[in-house]
């Protein structure tokens, strides 16, 4: 159990600096994993950290979405 709130807390405090679209890939994939076993864990416990720590964690993992999705091409007239 421990780890898991651990490993959400180092992935949140981690500095990113994504080289590459697979490196933006893997860390949204892993945000959705931490995001889902904490939920696991506030689903027993009930406990507001918890929830807040999710929803940091959401923010992060969208943040990086939009960044995979790229700006969207205008058209030149």
């Amino acid at each position: 159990m421990e780890t898991t709130i651990e490993k959400a807390i180092e992935f949140e405090n981690r500095k990113f600096s994504f080289k590459t679209t697979s490196d933006r890939i893997m860390a949204a994939r892993e945000a959705k994993d931490l995001i889902l076993e904490v939920n696991e864990l506030y689903k027993e416990k009930k406990d507001a950290k918890l929830m807040d720590l999710m929803k940091r964690l959401t923010v992060i993992k969208q943040k990086i979405e939009k960044r995979l999705k790229g700006r969207p091409l205008t058209a030149t007239s």
